[in-house]
């Protein structure tokens, strides 16, 4: 279980797939805008309202900003991998060549919980935004056709429905997204730069139409004081709300499982990880700056349509479909990248053995995992559409955190035991800068929910069955260790 996957064996595996592997189609534009994809989503819409009336005011600008730093020191860390390690499988591989094949399977298995849910909680939130706007164009969906059958439907005359039969609307866009994946990665990524462009057009209007009609007044004060609660306004408020928004910048490690194919995965990799990252914390900062100067942040509290509250001052209503689009257009986006990525460790793992070739069955055609696609089709599908977003989305953030605990503590077991592999992008301040980010990952996993945690072990649990009923005994590395043992090495990476 302590076998280690050799970085050279990594990379000529990956030379030696040639025509019968992935593709290299991705330049750094497109990789820039698969990570702004899968950070940038509505949460911009709704976060920077519910942190400025409940935590940090018109300082929820700092609590971007904190956030922001606090995601970069994992950021850099997975830079520095996919720079040096340029295969499919994000942290997953990354794990298999510092921590081992035990720990590889299951932050393998964690990353489930981070794509392929996200992928379920997205297009349930997608659904919600999609029927309102088929109600504006005066089409209206049974009730029962847009929810869980675990679900608290709201009816129109106020009324509530107890369950529905499937979230249609949620599974729909699964589908149609898993399908266009099947078609081409060149495709997916064109179909995404589209759709970043769209809601990034319409908060660059939202900025550019709204800076003239800021208040300056709203502003003040700047922080509010301290309720005597920790979290509510003050100086611990903006720490609460860079907690509770760090959670809208997580997506760029979605990047790097697509590092096989990338052009020139050594250079572009970096720049798109980082690249998105940072345009994504600009975005956040001038939008939130903005909305809190349209409107004072006493009148976002409750609001479930905070961004179209501030830009009533303006009087431009016209954006108000428009920023239902706009969110429409970043869902899409997220939903279509954490599919990708979930399909590209499914494939990293089935071809070390660890799960069957039917995940990395590449189509002769297309040049795409598409049996995993469609797997992740019917799997998300159903989960979009029978389990209520409630259960699903803490899920999400344990799993995230916990992956990119490991990628931070692998930058600095790889420094020592590897200093001479090529990188070239190296994070500066090592181990500061990776026990940074491992300290923010485990303190916010800290502050979530107990259920969260249960969850996180009964899945792992299940994950760890699963590996010795099948992944031990198909492993690759295994059965070539038991060839030439001089090939592998349990106590380093060779």
């Amino acid at each position: 279980m302590l076998f280690k996957k050799p970085i050279k064996l990594l990379i000529e595996e990956q030379k030696n797939n040639g025509e019968n592997g992935l593709t290299r189609t991705l330049g750094p534009y497109n990789l820039v805008a698969l990570g702004i994809g899968a950070i940038v989503g509505a949460g911009i819409f709704s976060l920077t309202g519910i942190v400025a009336s409940e935590n940090a005011g018109p300082a929820v600008i700092l609590s971007f900003i904190l956030a922001g730093v606090a995601c970069a020191f994992c950021a850099l860390c997975y830079a520095e991998y996919a720079s040096m390690i340029p295969v499919a499988g994000s942290a997953y591989t990354y794990t298999y060549a510092t921590l081992g094949e035990f720990m590889a399977w299951i932050i393998g298995w964690d990353l489930v919980l981070e794509y392929a849910l996200a992928s379920a909680t997205v297009a349930v939130s997608w659904s919600s935004y999609a029927t309102k706007l088929l109600a504006q164009l005066s089409v209206n969906l049974p009730p029962e056709l847009t929810g869980s059958p675990f679900d608290l439907i709201r009816l129109a005359d106020g009324t509530t429905l107890k369950g529905g039969i499937i979230n249609l609307p949620a599974v729909f866009i699964v589908v149609v997204l898993s399908l266009v994946l099947v078609k081409g990665t060149k495709e997916s990524a064109t179909i995404n730069n589209l759709l970043v462009i769209l809601k990034i057009g319409v908060i660059l209007l939202f900025i550019a139409l709204g800076w003239s009609f800021i208040n300056t007044a709203n502003y003040s004060p700047f922080i509010p004081e301290n309720t005597g609660e920790f979290g509510h306004f003050g100086w611990s408020g903006i720490i609460r709300g860079a907690a509770v928004v760090f959670f809208g910048f997580i997506g760029f490690d979605a990047v790097s499982t697509a590092a096989q194919e990338a052009k020139n995965p050594q250079k572009d990799m970096p720049i798109g990880i980082i690249g998105s990252l940072l345009v994504a914390t600009i975005l956040y900062v001038a939008f939130s700056y903005v909305m809190t100067g349209l409107a004072p942040y006493t009148a976002f509290k409750g609001d479930a349509s905070p961004a179209a509250t501030a830009f009533a001052v303006t009087g431009y209503h016209f954006l108000n479909s428009a920023l239902i689009i706009a969110i429409l257009a970043g869902y899409t986006s997220v939903i279509l990248v954490m599919l990708l990525g979930q399909s590209r460790v499914f494939y990293s793992m089935s071809k070390d053995g660890l799960l069957p070739e039917f995940f990395s069955n590449i189509h002769p055609r297309f040049k795409t995992p598409w049996k995993s696609n469609l797997f992740f089709l019917v799997f998300v599908g159903l989960l979009a559409g029978l389990v209520p977003i409630s259960d699903l989305g803490h899920m999400v953030s344990i799993g995230t955190l916990f992956a990119f605990s490991l990628v931070a503590l692998g930058v600095i077991i790889l420094r020592r035991t590897n200093p001479e592999i090529p990188r070239s992008f190296r994070v500066p301040f090592v181990p500061v800068v990776p026990i940074l980010g491992i300290a923010v990952c485990v303190c916010l996993m800290v502050g979530l929910p107990i259920e969260s945690w249960e969850r996180l072990f009964i899945w792992m649990a299940i994950g760890v069955i699963f590996y010795f009923l099948y992944g031990k005994k198909h492993s690759k590395l295994r059965k070539l260790h038991q060839q030439n043992p001089d090939t592998t090495n349990s106590g380093s990476v060779q």
